[in-house]
């Protein structure tokens, strides 16, 4: 059964807001250090620097829309997080979920800051091998990303238990 109270869920709250401090700090260190579209290898052949913008969801999903998808995702974001929210609230002594669900929560709204303060998404981080290049993404969709790889270990460790 999870802790009552506010105290409960504030480490969780505190991650969270780790995630957004870094997401935050590292797209206005990348804005301040490249100009847009630049890149610069870091591992040359595996991993560049860049900065671009998306106005869409993951993988670009919906960037060429007339505009009206920057509220949709904002909408959407704020919704997860509220419900990621309430989830702490029921779940905070669950320390796998709980600290998925934080990096979750930290990445969305990492995101929610960007579309709300500058229309789309800071991305930076270039992965790509030979001609295979994955999108670029940030602080906050790797959080997600983490979050979501690390609700599935939980869940499956769950199931385990239950054998």
């Amino acid at each position: 059964m999870a802790r009552s109270g506010a105290t409960s869920i504030a480490k969780w709250l505190w991650i969270a807001a780790a995630v957004v401090v870094l997401d935050q700090a590292t797209k206005f260190a990348i804005e301040h250090l490249l100009s847009y579209g630049e890149r610069r290898a870091v591992v040359p052949g595996l991993f560049d620097l860049t900065l671009v913008y998306n106005r869409g969801a993951a993988f670009s999903f919906l960037a060429q829309a007339d505009g009206w998808q920057r509220w949709f995702f904002i909408g959407i974001g704020a919704a997860a997080a509220v419900f990621i929210v309430w989830l702490l609230a029921r779940h905070a002594s669950q320390r796998l979920f709980a600290f998925s669900l934080a990096l979750i929560l930290g990445g969305a709204i990492g995101n929610v800051v960007d579309r709300i303060a500058r229309g789309h998404v800071v991305d930076f981080v270039l992965l790509y091998w030979q001609r295979f290049h994955w999108p670029a993404f940030n602080v906050a969709d790797s959080a997600i990303t983490v979050g979501a790889v690390l609700l599935v270990v939980d869940e499956l460790r769950r199931v385990r238990r239950q054998r």
